[in-house]
């Protein structure tokens, strides 16, 4: 029966991921217009951020839709079908949950922020 269950499931999740993708693409918002030495600056300090997250998981894709919202180009890394990406979540943040941001900090440090809203606030107060 558990098989079953496992089975049914993935044919959902595989009848929907078209529709997911296809609807994130139709309905992701339009960014902010920054000047381009603000763009630049924003650039800057994305570039110690990374999303670990799925493709068609609908928190990564709020937290897409909000980055794109705040023009933000932040690597996003594939913790599903990426195994190096699936390890260093698991090592760094302690769990493999998405959507999580990696922060490195300017001491050296790491941070790991999980859950969307968390995520979507952080991303708000610092660009935002």
């Amino acid at each position: 029966m558990r098989i079953l269950v496992r089975y049914f499931f993935r044919l959902v999740r595989l009848i929907l991921t078209p529709f997911m993708i296809l609807a994130e693409k139709f309905t992701t918002p339009a960014g902010i217009e920054r000047s381009s030495e603000q763009q630049a600056e924003v650039e800057k300090k994305c570039q110690n951020l990374a999303l670990y997250q799925f493709k068609t998981c609908p928190f990564c894709i709020k937290v897409r839709k909000h980055m794109a919202l705040l023009s933000l180009p932040i690597e996003t890394r594939d913790a599903q079908h990426d195994p190096e990406a699936r390890k260093q979540l698991e090592q760094g943040g302690g769990r493999v949950k998405v959507p999580c941001l990696r922060i490195d900090n300017g001491d050296g440090s790491t941070d790991w922020l999980y859950e969307s809203n968390d995520i979507n606030q952080y991303l708000t107060r610092t660009f935002g």
